[in-house]
């Protein structure tokens, strides 16, 4: 996956509010009778999350292995004391333990081997303090197969024209999207292409990772909430905790 184009337009697309999810996780650490100095943010993008942790008194440190993403990141930070590092999560080195890991917006997804989804797996084991939280969620196969999947999405926001296409293979569970931009810049307007690919994976394969791992699961919820999944499910969430 390349952000080198798509990392100075993510904030403007994504519609995320990034207030809740950064107040879902302190309910999290609340819920778990947690209070976590510092913070690993993995696949932190372009840091919004990151920065609204930071600003409520975590240590903070974000990591992504997009250099662009990164400097959109550092843009935001202002005076925090973020501690960024352009790493890749499967393959990440830290200089010491955290107390609580967070991957957010279906990171993991985007890493196609599971062979490499478990590497990342046993890497956060590593740099996760004893009884530490790991809190990370995944698209579902059901929002893969029913409501991404071989489908086109347009949309204009009167600066940024955007179609995104997407071709879902359920033998290979890969799902391929064709982003195509269109940004305005006075009368004209200039094209950038992307492609990006992430994979489905089942509640039940990534259970089984975890405990491969040694990060058994202490719940899995429906989205941002504290409901369990069901059927229509479109986005898991997993709370773990490093038990040694």
């Amino acid at each position: 996956m390349s952000y080198t184009d798509f990392a100075y337009l993510y904030d403007a697309l994504i519609d995320e509010d990034y207030i809740k999810w950064t107040d879902y996780i302190e309910a999290v650490f609340l819920r778990y009778g947690k209070k976590p100095s510092l913070v690993l943010d993995l696949a932190c993008g372009t840091g919004s999350i990151t920065t609204l942790l930071a600003k409520r008194g975590y240590d903070m440190i974000g990591l992504d292995k997009s250099a662009d993403m990164l400097a959109v990141a550092m843009q935001k930070k202002g005076s925090l004391p973020i501690c960024y590092t352009n790493q890749d999560m499967t393959s990440f080195e830290l200089y010491g333990t955290v107390d609580a890991i967070v991957c957010t917006l279906d990171s993991i997804n985007y890493v196609l081997e599971a062979e490499k989804v478990k590497k990342l797996f046993r890497l956060v084991k590593n740099y996760l303090n004893p009884n530490g939280l790991f809190i990370f969620d995944v698209n579902s196969e059901y929002k893969f197969s029913k409501i991404l999947g071989n489908n086109c999405f347009v949309t204009d926001t009167g600066k940024i024209f955007y179609t995104w296409e997407n071709v879902y293979r359920p033998k290979s569970k890969i799902c391929t999207y064709k982003l195509t931009f269109f940004v305005r810049n006075g009368e004209k307007y200039y094209r950038k292409d992307e492609i990006q690919k992430q994979r489905a994976y089942s509640q039940e394969q990534i259970s089984q990772m975890l405990d491969e791992a040694n990060l058994p699961v202490l719940d899995c919820f429906d989205g941002i909430t504290f409901n369990k999944p069901c059927k229509t499910t479109e986005r898991l969430m997993f709370i773990c905790k490093n038990i040694c």
